[in-house]
Parts: C-alpha cells; sequence; structure tokens
C-alpha cells in the first residue's frame, strides 16, 4: 500500500472529442472547436488537427493555412458540461467520494484510502482509465503519484489515452531534469524569480533555502520548494467554499464603440448574475462592473441601496458606471461581478415600502422568468433589448464545478 496516492485524470481534447462521439462521420479527421460560428479563435482541436500544429488559441485562418481540410465545430458549452458531470459523478460512485473537481475536464482523486477496496494505486488507475472509456466512450490520460503536482505532471506524459505512474519513493528523482516551468502552479514570472536564484531544473530546489522562497511568497514559496521534490503538501479538496463573488463577462466585438450595444452586453451580464444570485437564494450589495479598452480596464465597485438579486437594481449602477467612466473609448469584455453575495433576506425591510420598491410584484415576475428559464433553458425569457444580444454562446467558468454555485456557463 502506499502512504498516500493522487491521480489525475485528464479528459484528452474534451471538447473536440465529445463532437466526434456525438457525429461519428468527425472520427479520424481534424476538428476544431470555436466559441460559435462568430468566434475565430480556436478553444481545442482534435489530435488529427493538432498533428498539423493546430492548437488552442490559433486563429481559424491560420489553421486552415496549416490544414486547408480542417472542419470547424461551434462550442456547445452545454453539452460539454453535461458530460463532465457524468464523469465526476461516475467516479465519485465507483472509485472514490475523495475527489477535487479540478476543471471541466480533469479530476483529482485521493485514493489512499481506498486501497483496501480498489487494490494497489496502479490497479486503480487502469480501472478509472478503462471506466471513463466503456461508461462514457471518451479517451482520458492518467497521472498516478504521491502528490497533486507530481500526478499532474505524469498525466501529460502520454497523450492520448495514456497513463503514467510515478511511485512517490521515485518522485523526487524523476522530477530532478525537469525544467521547473514544467509544474503546474509556476508560471513565467516565478520562473524568472527561480532563475534568477540557479534554479532551473526542479534538481535544483533543494540547492535553495526554503527561506528565500518563504520570504518572497509566504507559504506559498514553501509549497513550492516541496512541490519540485515530489512531496506536494496540498490536499485533495472535495468541498466547494461558499462564494467569495459571483461574476459573468462577455468578450465584445473588437473595439465596439457603441453605446446601445455596450448597454445590451453589460444588461445581459447583469440578468446572468442576477438570476446566478437568485438561484442559490443570494444577495449582493456591493458589484465591480468594469469595461476592457485595448490598454486597460475602466469602471469600479459600485454600492446598492440594498443588498439585491435584482437585474433593474445592477443595471442601474452598470449604467451609472458607463456615464462616469465611459467616453466613447473602443470596447473588447464587459464584467459584471457580486462582490459580496451572502444569504438573501427572508422578510423584507421594515421600513421599506413595497409599494415604493416594487418589491412584491418584481418578485413574482423573476419568479416566474426564472422558473421559465430552468425548464426551457437560460435566457429563453428575457428582457426585450436582450434579442439583441451576442450570438456567441456562453463559456464554461475556469472555476466550474457539478453541482452548487459553480455550476454555471
Amino acid at each position: 500500500m502506499w502512504p498516500r496516492a493522487i491521480l489525475l485524470v485528464d479528459m484528452n481534447a474534451f471538447f473536440a472529442s465529445v463532437e466526434q462521439q456525438d457525429f461519428p462521420e468527425l472520427r479520424g479527421r481534424p476538428v476544431a472547436v470555436t466559441n460559435g460560428l462568430e468566434g475565430t479563435c480556436i478553444i481545442t482541436a482534435s489530435y488529427e488537427a493538432r498533428a498539423f500544429g493546430i492548437r488552442t488559441g490559433m486563429r481559424l485562418p491560420e489553421a486552415r493555412r496549416l490544414c486547408p481540410h480542417l472542419i470547424r465545430r461551434p462550442s456547445r458549452p452545454h453539452r460539454y458540461a453535461e458530460i463532465s458531470a457524468r464523469i465526476m459523478n461516475l467516479l465519485r460512485e465507483e472509485i472514490t467520494p475523495d475527489l477535487e473537481v479540478f476543471s471541466v475536464d480533469e479530476a483529482f482523486l485521493d485514493l489512499t484510502r481506498c486501497q483496501r477496496l480498489h487494490g494497489p494505486p496502479p490497479v486503480i488507475a487502469e480501472k478509472v482509465r478503462t471506466l471513463i472509456r466503456e461508461r462514457i466512450g471518451l479517451p482520458c490520460s492518467i497521472g498516478l503519484s504521491g502528490d497533486k503536482t507530481t500526478a499532474k505532471y505524469a498525466a501529460k506524459l502520454k497523450k492520448p489515452d495514456g497513463l503514467t505512474v510515478i511511485p512517490p519513493w521515485e518522485a523526487a528523482e524523476r522530477l530532478a531534469d525537469v525544467p521547473v516551468t514544467e509544474l503546474c502552479g509556476i508560471a513565467e514570472g516565478i520562473g524568472r524569480f527561480l532563475a534568477a536564484h540557479g534554479v532551473f531544473r526542479c534538481g535544483d530546489m533543494k540547492k535553495l533555502p526554503v527561506s528565500v522562497l518563504g520570504r518572497r511568497f509566504g507559504h506559498p514559496g514553501r509549497r513550492l520548494w516541496l512541490m519540485c521534490q515530489g512531496l506536494d503538501p496540498e490536499p485533495v479538496h472535495t468541498d466547494v467554499p461558499p462564494p467569495k463573488s459571483i461574476g459573468h463577462g462577455k468578450v465584445t466585438p473588437p473595439e465596439t464603440r457603441s453605446r446601445r450595444t455596450l448597454v445590451v452586453y453589460l444588461q445581459h451580464m447583469c440578468e446572468k448574475v442576477a438570476a446566478r444570485l437568485r438561484r442559490h437564494g443570494l444577495e449582493a450589495r456591493h458589484f465591480l462592473i468594469a469595461l476592457k479598452t485595448r490598454e486597460t480596464w475602466l469602471g469600479g465597485r459600485y454600492r446598492a441601496t440594498r443588498p439585491t438579486s435584482r437585474a433593474p437594481d445592477i443595471l442601474a449602477l452598470a449604467l451609472r458606471m458607463l456615464n462616469e467612466h465611459w467616453q466613447g473609448q473602443g470596447i473588447w469584455q464587459v464584467q459584471v461581478t457580486a462582490l459580496d453575495p451572502a444569504p438573501a433576506r427572508l422578510q423584507p425591510d421594515l421600513f421599506e415600502d413595497p409599494q415604493e420598491t416594487g418589491a412584491s410584484t418584481d418578485a413574482r415576475l423573476e419568479g416566474v422568468m426564472d422558473a421559465v428559464n430552468r425548464r426551457f433553458g437560460d435566457m429563453t425569457l428575457v428582457p426585450a433589448r436582450l434579442l439583441d444580444r451576442s450570438p456567441m454562446p456562453d463559456v464554461i467558468a475556469p472555476a466550474w464545478k457539478p453541482f452548487g454555485h459553480r455550476r454555471t456557463l
């Protein structure tokens, strides 16, 4: 038995694989997924497309120069989220409840406690890969080690449909010649700091006193020191903490200078934030409302007169921001975020006049809208202005989870 066993499941070219599964005529062919028919940035590509040099983030015209017969598929985020939820529930029910959803196509499993039930960790890892292939029909790569960082590194060594095992007692040696920037969590900025101190590969880290990283980065610095030696102490987090914020943003057409278009986009985000607050019985009083120009962000924090989950209240703040900060600059993105979501009041304020606020009527109207949209799909019933909203589909939030307040697009 391993003293600690952590497994990472990484679904291979997940969105493209779902497209090929749902549309058999795409199997074995180069497929690129973009955000709708208007989006030109490739979200992911099938392995057949990657063989031509096509990669995530590449623009469609460039990709088609590399692969003229490339097949473009508009993304279907609701379908991907549905499949992801099935995968996560399958792993939780069949393997272990000690599971952390890391992203829509990745999950960490702590196998330490289930070895007596399922067998040695390598046997469990193969069982996981077979389970996903047979029940879901999609390929995945698996990394297995004694800590999260080494498991994640291992998972990318054999793609697609691979299994890499790095026993915890071999982790330090296996990582010794790996560049530190290959590890999850060590981006270019941290990499430059480490390089300045003579740390280029993981094996160099033990020459650097841990106190140097502690002084510069605090507790995360001490974790970095251990990560490079295959000793990442970070546990698998099975819980989803209460929301510190709830927000939605959307990319606008490049250099948007139309006030009417900006109002539509802002109202769209206000409606989504408000509906999500209501869905989880939350209200907020402080909001971050912002517009992104080519160089910077415009806007700031705004305070409502009372905690709210009503879109008109949030939109009033957004229009105020627009009047105060926007002077006709070209805009690339809008963002609306509730900064302090908290459980909604069960009773109205004793000194609040429902006739004056329209609270009772608004609550009934919003309840009807929410019921319709839950049954027939988000934004089925919307204010008339939003009939002109962006035709590009929603995207899956980086912090997406298959349950609770983070199950959102």
